[in-house]
């Protein structure tokens, strides 16, 4: 009996549901999903993971929503948690799926921004992971394509998805906190004010200090062997 309705209860919320576009669609996602979470968190946890999982792997844009999303239903912390681990995973899975089968597909259909971003790599070989801590704490990074992109660079997929998983929390939580008060939103701009894309330069900017100290003592100490 109890298979029988939760049968019932996975089709009743598949059918309804879809990856939503605007903040009406959220809002009427986050209800619909919080009844349901009510008697059935397991299931509703395995769905959001899955659809988010899903999202990062084939970088399809619509994530910041989803961290929303996990607000309004799983609270502030285990919200933040949830995205974070989410967002690595998934990453990590786009790395690896990009690694064996798309590497000459994102060269061929990308190739003024595959080339800019492999100088830029370059330039920071030394101190790589700082720079690609940089890189996911800048607000205005396009995560997806950093995503597809850095196996073609030789990244370290364990650098890849440390830089992932702490260069994200900063924005995660500014989303996943704005899920908490969801119906009292008015616009999505809100989400991210200019104040808070301000916080988010300074703190991309604090990561990158590590990487220009790193290159500043690397000349300096070629400079003194050359001597």
């Amino acid at each position: 009996m109890c298979v029988c309705v939760c049968l019932c209860v996975c089709v009743c919320v598949c059918v309804r549901l879809k990856f939503p576009s605007d903040l009406q669609e959220l809002k009427e996602m986050a209800g619909l999903l919080r009844f349901y979470n009510l008697e059935h968190s397991g299931f509703v946890l395995l769905l959001f993971s899955s659809a988010y999982l899903y999202k990062q792997a084939f970088a399809i844009p619509g994530s910041s929503l989803l961290n929303i999303l996990a607000g309004a239903l799983f609270g502030p912390w285990l919200g933040l948690v949830l995205c974070c681990v989410l967002t690595t995973i998934g990453a990590s899975i786009c790395f690896l799926l990009s690694h064996f089968f798309g590497k000459q597909h994102i060269i061929r259909m990308f190739p003024e921004r595959v080339a800019q971003l492999q100088r830029k790599v370059e330039e920071n070989r030394s101190s790589l992971f700082f720079f690609l801590l940089f890189l996911r704490l800048f607000p205005m990074s396009p995560n997806w394509f950093l995503n597809m992109s850095s196996p073609i660079f030789n990244i370290p997929l364990a650098h890849f998805s440390l830089s992932v998983l702490i260069g994200l929390i900063p924005y995660n939580l500014v989303c996943v906190q704005t899920g908490v008060v969801l119906y009292d939103l008015s616009s999505l701009d809100n989400v991210l004010s200019w104040s808070m894309v301000l916080k988010l330069l300074l703190i991309a900017c604090a990561a990158l200090l590590p990487s220009a100290l790193l290159c500043r003592y690397g000349n300096t100490h070629r400079e003194h062997k050359d001597r």
